[in-house]
């Protein structure tokens, strides 16, 4: 794979090298880690397949600095949120419009947080063929943290996770938010969680969290004893410090979703000038 990164602006060259990965897997998520970029400017990646054929065509993207990083799964590659390929079920993209005519009508929401027929939201669905205890697995894009250090006292610099839940059916399971840490092995540590009905409204959720390294949001809903149980989320976000009193104003708005073929997905540019791009082969 070739990568070549300019700067948006004066398009000078900022980096052009052969970068080797692990053998591609088709559907699989490859990434690979820049750093030393400056911010606040705009950048172009560009990457290059190499195959025993010769090189494959280019692909090209913009990269923008945004604090606001707020997914409201409105674009069909969700803000480079993934599947857990290692769970039993998946996550549902849904609107009111797409929603099954034959769904239970006793679970779920009608319509994403904002109220509007058009907005989607992440569920998961709790009919057959699915049983108790069976878990789904969302994954957010790799948030790289490197030699950050957080407030006097700590070693660590503090992350909010905010994002709207809906938990309503009485056969509500449970909604876990873990913290997916990757170094030598794989560790999720649970920073959030909830169970049982929860009622028909879209209600907010806060959890801090204190990464030692680069890390993932894993949003894991479980399914309860029965199909009334759809559990979902919307308006996620994820803000470098502690979270803000509820009474503040919320600064956070979109983790942009909107990209076109190799896939470049959606890349998150962390205040220390490090981004983690994210490839899919197809």
């Amino acid at each position: 794979m070739i990568m070549k990164v300019k700067s948006h602006k004066n398009r000078q060259m900022v980096l052009s090298k052969q970068i080797t990965t692990k053998e591609p897997v088709k559907g699989v998520l490859m990434s690979y880690t820049l750093t030393d970029l400056r911010i606040p400017l705009s950048y172009e990646v560009s990457l290059t397949p190499i195959t025993n054929y010769g090189t494959g065509n280019t692909v090209t993207r913009t990269i923008q600095y945004s604090e606001h990083q707020v997914c409201g799964f409105e674009d069909i590659r969700i803000c480079g949120f993934t599947q857990d390929r290692s769970d039993v079920f998946d996550w549902t993209r849904q609107n009111h419009l797409t929603q099954n005519p034959k769904r239970s009508v006793n679970t779920g929401p009608d319509t994403d947080r904002s109220g509007t027929k058009e907005g989607f939201y992440m569920y998961i669905e709790t009919s057959r063929p699915r049983q108790a205890g069976d878990r789904a697995r969302l994954l957010s894009p790799l948030y790289n943290v490197t030699a950050a250090r957080g407030p006097t006292g700590t070693n660590r610099t503090p992350y909010c996770v905010s994002f709207y839940y809906n938990m309503n059916g009485k056969h509500i399971g449970t909604l876990n938010v873990l913290m997916r840490v990757k170094s030598i092995a794989i560790v999720d540590s649970a920073v959030w969680t909830l169970s049982g009905h929860q009622g028909p409204e879209w209600r907010k959720a806060d959890a801090e969290l204190y990464p030692s390294g680069p890390f993932q949001v894993v949003f894991e809903g479980i399914r309860g004893n029965g199909f009334e149980g759809d559990i979902a989320i919307d308006d996620v976000s994820v803000t470098k410090g502690k979270c803000k009193q509820k009474d503040s104003v919320d600064k956070t708005a979109v983790l942009s979703g909107t990209h076109q073929s190799l896939h470049l997905l959606p890349v998150i540019v962390q205040l220390l000038g490090t981004i983690c791009v994210t490839f899919l082969l197809r």
